[in-house]
């Protein structure tokens, strides 16, 4: 009996040692996958990316895709990416260079010939290994470039000519100076809006116009909105995906190494798959009434503008402050300080990175970041006595 009572223990502590170790075959890491469209070239490699990732770590990291802004707007998943809550996502170029002013470049007019020619030039070893130092000290990297799309104008009342151009309300996908300065030398007024805000200004006619690319405009069915779509030449839309840093170094070297290989596979898809689905979606457009139009180069001098800094840069930098804000609110000064420091080192000239460096002088003169919010005592220095004076110069002994 007390054999028999033994092997049963034995029996149960082995049972219960398999499955202890069950959750250490199983998933270990998530990674979250957010993107403002569906249905483009940015959902199929990031389908690649989750088949080639979860089928090569046999388990241990579980792939999400959130399409349509299901994370939320992008100036949030763009700080999500940053704080390390979202794995990785993809977004409209404009909307990194909040984190890191270099991503500006991949905006810039006359830069790429054409979609095939920039994706060409972004996969250059030197490219790649300076593409990925951008944003090394906010904790991200470029896991793709991804260059999307040409960039197109979808108008209410059709730009066919620069002098169509004056007095429209556009949307830009971002503030910063390379993507709003040009519009404005032809007489757009800029609105920097991320895509999810887009679709209802359009709708309730708030704004003009809006630029992006046809890929969204065919999945968000904008052909019931505004018909008119005008190809800006010389001018090519840039989504990049980009990865929180510390993330990948947490997966350990031999997982990290799999994400970064399939994504690389992966981003074949910006390749001939995304020229195919680029002309594809025109051709949906324009069976659903659309219209395409394309300005003479010549005739639109995009390429000339001097970027200045102007009110809708400032805007972007607004949000940024308002973050910070509410990070010191909730007693959270580490990141309201670094917030701070961002605005003043990547707006700089604007009213609100002047705000930021007041606010940042504040606590130096024992005062709180913002004028509402938890006191900040500076460190106070130990006060050393004032020197004894000198004694005067006796004129000699005296006699009693």
């Amino acid at each position: 009996m007390q054999v028999t009572t033994r092997r049963l223990a034995v029996a149960g502590i082995a049972v219960s040692v398999l499955l202890a170790a069950v959750p250490a075959r199983a998933q270990q890491f998530t990674m979250k996958l957010s993107q403002p469209t569906i249905n483009d070239v940015t959902y199929e490699y990031f389908k690649r990316m989750k088949a080639g990732i979860e089928q090569r770590s046999a388990g241990k990291i579980k792939v999400e895709i959130y399409p349509t802004n299901q994370l939320g707007q992008l100036p949030a998943v763009v700080e999500g990416v940053a704080l390390g809550t979202i794995e990785a996502a993809a977004s409209a170029n404009g909307f990194w260079i909040s984190l890191e002013p270099r991503f500006q470049v991949l905006d810039a007019p006359g830069l790429f010939d054409s979609v095939s020619h920039g994706f060409k030039m972004l996969n250059d070893p030197d490219i790649r290994a300076r593409l990925a130092t951008w944003g090394s000290d906010k904790g991200v990297e470029i896991l793709a470039p991804s260059l999307y799309s040409p960039l197109m104008l979808l108008t209410h009342k059709g730009i066919r000519t620069v002098a169509d151009f004056q007095g429209q309300k556009i949307r830009t996908q971002g503030g910063a100076p390379i993507q709003v300065e040009p519009l404005k030398k032809v007489g757009v007024i800029p609105v920097s809006l991320p895509l999810g805000e887009a679709l209802p200004a359009m709708q309730n006619k708030t704004i003009d116009g809006m630029v992006g690319a046809a890929a969204p405009y065919v999945a968000f069915k904008y052909y019931d909105i505004a018909k008119p779509m005008t190809y800006l030449p010389g001018t090519l839309f840039a989504a990049p995906v980009v990865a929180n840093r510390r993330w990948l170094k947490s997966l350990g070297p031999e997982l990290e190494a799999i994400v970064r290989e399939e994504s690389r596979k992966a981003e074949e898809v910006f390749g001939d798959w995304n020229i195919n689905d680029i002309q594809s979606k025109e051709e949906i457009w324009k069976k659903n009434g659309g219209e395409m139009i394309t300005i003479s180069p010549e005739d639109l001098p995009l390429a000339q503008a001097s970027p200045e800094i102007r009110p809708p840069l400032d805007h972007e930098a607004r949000y940024m402050f308002s973050r910070a804000h509410d990070h010191a609110k909730k007693g959270r000064t580490d990141q309201a300080v670094a917030m701070l420091k961002r605005v003043v080192a990547v707006y700089k000239g604007t009213p609100t990175a002047e705000e930021a460096k007041t606010a940042l002088d504040r606590p130096g003169h024992n005062l709180p970041l913002f004028p509402n919010g938890p006191a900040i005592v500076a460190e106070r220095k130990p006060v050393e006595p004032a020197p004894s004076p000198a004694p005067s110069p006796s004129a000699g002994p005296t006699s009693a």
